[in-house]
Order: C-alpha cells, then structure tokens, then sequence
C-alpha cells in the first residue's frame, strides 16, 4: 500500500546532508585515507632504499603516541612534581600544560608530503629565484658516516630561504627535521611546516618546565637516530657576519648522547646568496632609530618589489636574484671528538659542562665558517667595501678581484666560480650590484664607484666571507652583542 509522505522541506535537507556526511564518513573518507597511505608506504620503501640516511621508526610514529612519551617521560614527570611543589599548582594542571608544550613541539611528518609535494615545491621555488648550485661537499667524508648513526646538519643562517634550499639540496641524503622559532607558528603555515617535520622552538625562553620539555623530545629524536637540522646563531644574521652561536640545542643533543651508543655526526653547512631577500629588513634592525614601515607600507613595499621584477623580466633584463650556493663539509664525529678532548657530556657537573658545550660550539661554528661559499656578488661587494671612496675602472675591478680570489685561495676558502670563469665571476657580481643601485655607473660607463647611501648593504655582503680573509676587520661591521648562556633555548 503505497502512501504518499509529506516532509517539510527543511527536514528534507537535513535528511539529504546526514546521508551526504554517512556516504562521505563510511566511504570515501575511508578510500581517501588506504589511498594515501598505500602512497605514503611506497615512498617510505623508496626513500629507504635509496638514501644513506634512512627514515627511523621514531619519525614515522603517529604524533599522538609520541606527544604521550614525551608528557608522560620519567624526566618530564620529575620537572612536573618539582614544578608542582614550587609553586603550589595541583599536578593535573600541570600536566596539562606539559601537554599543551609537546602538543606545540612533536612534529607530525608525512613522507609522501616531505618527498613528493615539499621537493617539487622547494626545487621549483629556488630554481626560479636563483641559480642554485651544490658548490662542494665532502662526498668521503659523507660516505663515511657510520650506518645508523644520528646526523646533525649544523648552518649558518642567511635568510629563510635556507630551510627551502638545505631541504631541497639534501632531499637526496636524508628527511630533514627542523628546528623552527616563532615565525612558523603562524595559521595555516605551522601545520605545512609540522607534516615537514619540523618542531617549534620558544628562542630564549624562561620557561623552566618548558626547556624540559624540549630538552625531553631532543633527547628522545637524537638517541632515535632522527636527522635534524639546527641553525646555531639562534636566529637570521643582521649584519652579514657569522654569529657567535647560542648552545641551548647544542647542549640539549650532547647531554643525553650516550658514547656507547649509536654516533652523533655533526655536518657543517655553509650558505650564501648573491642576494638575500630580507637583506633591507635585516639591516633596519641594527639601527634602533629607523622607522619600521607599517603593515600596510610592508605589503605595498612587497607588490612594488614584484612589479618591478616583472617589468625587468619583460624588458629581458631579469637575471634572477643571482647564484645561492651550498657547501657540505667534513662530518665531526662526537665519539671521535669526546674521545680527543677526553670529555664525557653526561657525567660532567653542569658549569664544566657549559664550558665544554661552548667549546664545542666555537669548534662546530669555525667548521661551518670555513664552508661558508664565496659567491659573485660578496667578491664584488668586498672591493667596493675596502676602498669605499674610490672610483674603479672596469680593468682595475678585474684586476683587483683576481688578486682577492688569490687571497681567498690562499686562505683555503670555497669559492664558486660560475662557468669555472673568473671574469664571467666579476661580470655577474658587478651586474647585481649595479641593477640594485649600490654601484654607481659613471655617464662615460667607464667608471664604478659605490653609492655612499648603500654602503651598509654593501658591507653585509661583503660580512658574508669577511671572516675567510686574514684581513677580515677591514669590511667588517662591528660584531653582533654575544649570546646568551648555554640554557637558552
């Protein structure tokens, strides 16, 4: 007996979306969810196969497991009840915000994310900002690295297009964890940076239980074999100059490395760029009386910079932002190391161990020093910043920039030489320096003399390999304040 029933229009489509949302929830959620994780295996057995350091289990364990080791970790615990009693706060509320710290600190890293969408993205974001080069690495020493071991990528820092360069340059080596501060904990963008696996980072903070934690999950990552990734200045140099290193993290890897364990390798990586995009930026913050453009002034600033880039792409003019350039130097063991300086990290009282940790950051940072490539523009930038009242001829600048790579030399720094031709080197420094107007062309183009208003730009670049010549205070600027002690973070 068929009857007709009638339903209000408004319990019709509600009706419709709960059978929409079941179909979609038993269904094709779970098909999406085989789908991509049959994917993600296929890249997993793929990259283990292939790269020398392969993906330890620590890094493919699912976020929420790893957020409960660390909350409930026996250390951590011990932080929590002392925390407790010092400040009279119930132990649940404590814990709690325990959680609230991993939860912000544990990455959540996808393989088929990192390797297929993050590679071609990064490989398509540097190519078409630079021309990107693999200057020198250490291809023996690399090899040589004990299987299983703990490796430690250990850079300087540029600009924040290092993370986009070092994990595309090294996407054939190894699956990168990153040590990120602040600027990454924006919304949307920390959950792209968290499936890379990075983990955030609070840079100075005063958060006891806080640097517990962290301390907790660095320990727990090195001794699980992840590789990583850390910048030891701490933060993006301001005057081109290499920083005195800060050794929260570096503290945090050695105290907990066991010797009878797996290795820890430290890999030193030198950056640099013929032109660094926040170089403006950087410098504004080294002059405390500068007028900080507003957000309006910002985002204005940055469509002026793109529409001229356009118009010199069309007029043919646009030759990129130059060359960046990576090295990979000689991996430092620290079995090798500890066993040398006769120096047990864990057993050592907490002041000799602060020392010990800063000696070992000066060796980590001087290594990275020497790796540090010489591009074009810092060659070029170095003259004009020498003899900054002088006006050059194009021969004398020749002349003067083989003399200076022959210094370079002798100092047993990394040059990259485009095309292996010296000339074609000073071409395209002297090119750069002149289309951003921190060169000046004399009407007659015979002459080349540097524009006294961008002198400090001029000394950035020339900071970037001041520290590879033995006459290193002449293009310097005066040092950046020291850091902090040993317990920052």
């Amino acid at each position: 007996m068929a009857q007709a029933v009638l339903l209000p229009l408004w319990l019709v489509l509600v009706l419709a979306v709960l059978a929409a949302w079941a179909v979609l929830e038993r269904m094709l959620v779970p098909g999406a969810r085989w789908f991509v994780r049959q994917r993600t295996n296929r890249v997993i057995e793929e990259i283990n196969t292939r790269l020398p350091f392969e993906l330890p289990p620590f890094k493919l364990t699912r976020r929420q497991v790893l957020i409960d080791r660390l909350v409930y970790d026996p250390r951590v615990m011990e932080a929590v009840d002392a925390h407790a009693r010092e400040h009279g706060m119930p132990r649940e509320v404590v814990v709690a915000r325990v959680e609230r710290y991993a939860r912000e600190i544990v990455p959540a890293f996808n393989a088929y994310l990192y390797f297929r969408v993050a590679y071609w993205a990064g490989r398509r974001v540097a190519r078409m900002l630079y021309r990107v080069r693999l200057g020198y690495a250490d291809e023996d020493g690399l090899a040589g690295i004990e299987r299983g071991s703990t490796v430690v990528f250990v850079m300087n820092h540029r600009s924040n297009m290092d993370y986009v360069l070092v994990g595309y340059l090294a996407a054939k080596r190894a699956a990168l964890s990153y040590a990120v501060g602040e600027w990454a904990r924006i919304w949307p963008l920390h959950m792209l940076i968290r499936s890379m696996g990075a983990y955030f980072v609070r840079r100075g903070s005063g958060d006891e239980l806080y640097r517990r934690v962290l301390e907790r999950y660095v320990a727990m990552a090195t001794a699980a074999g992840v590789t990583q990734a850390v910048y030891p200045e701490g933060g993006l140099s301001r005057d081109g100059r290499l920083r005195q290193p800060k050794l929260g993290l570096l503290d945090y890897l050695v105290r907990s490395w066991e010797p009878r364990g797996r290795d820890l390798v430290f890999i030193p990586v030198g950056i640099n760029y013929d032109r660094v995009l926040e170089d403006r930026t950087l410098l504004l913050d080294l002059d405390p009386a500068a007028r900080r453009p507003g957000r309006l002034r910002t985002v204005a600033n940055t469509f002026r910079f793109a529409g001229r880039n356009l118009l010199l792409a069309a007029r043919s003019r646009w030759y990129r932002f130059g060359y960046a350039c990576v090295n990979f130097g000689s991996p430092v063991s620290m079995r090798a190391y500890a066993a040398e300086h006769r120096v047990d990290f864990a057993a050592l009282p907490r002041e000799e161990r602060f020392a010990a940790v800063e000696a070992l950051g000066r060796t980590l940072m001087d290594a990275v020093g020497r790796t540090v490539p010489v591009v074009p523009v810092a060659l070029a930038a170095t003259v004009f910043a020498r003899a900054p009242r002088r006006a050059w001829s194009e021969l004398e600048l020749k002349a003067e920039l083989h003399r200076l790579i022959g210094e370079l030399e002798a100092a047993g720094a990394r040059i990259y030489v485009p095309r292996r031709d010296r000339d074609y080197a000073f071409t395209v420094g002297l090119r750069m320096l002149v289309l951003r107007r921190m060169v000046a062309e004399d009407d007659g183009g015979g002459l080349f003399s540097a524009r006294e208003e961008e002198m400090a730009l001029l000394r950035y670049y020339a900071n970037s390999i001041a520290h590879l010549l033995p006459r290193a205070a002449d293009a310097a600027s005066p040092a950046e304040e020291p850091a902090g002690s040993p317990s920052a973070a």
